[in-house]
């Protein structure tokens, strides 16, 4: 599956987290490193899921780059 991730500046490093998946959210000092972090957050959160038997939402968050 592919999700959407929204990475944000935060106070000296950067953070990001996954608007389908509830509390998924990981932060790294550099894009990369916030990219590795969340996509092992998300499987994380997958893994726990099918664990407790709870269902892994379908990605329907979408984004668009407006120019303004």
């Amino acid at each position: 599956m592919r999700y959407a991730v929204v990475i944000e500046k935060a106070d000296g490093n950067l953070s990001a987290y996954v608007p389908d998946l509830p509390g998924c959210v990981a932060t790294g000092r550099t894009r990369e490193e916030v990219e590795r972090n969340i996509r092992e957050a998300i499987r994380f959160h997958i893994d726990g899921l099918l664990e407790d038997g709870a269902p892994v939402p379908d990605p329907e968050f979408d984004f668009e780059y407006v120019d303004a």
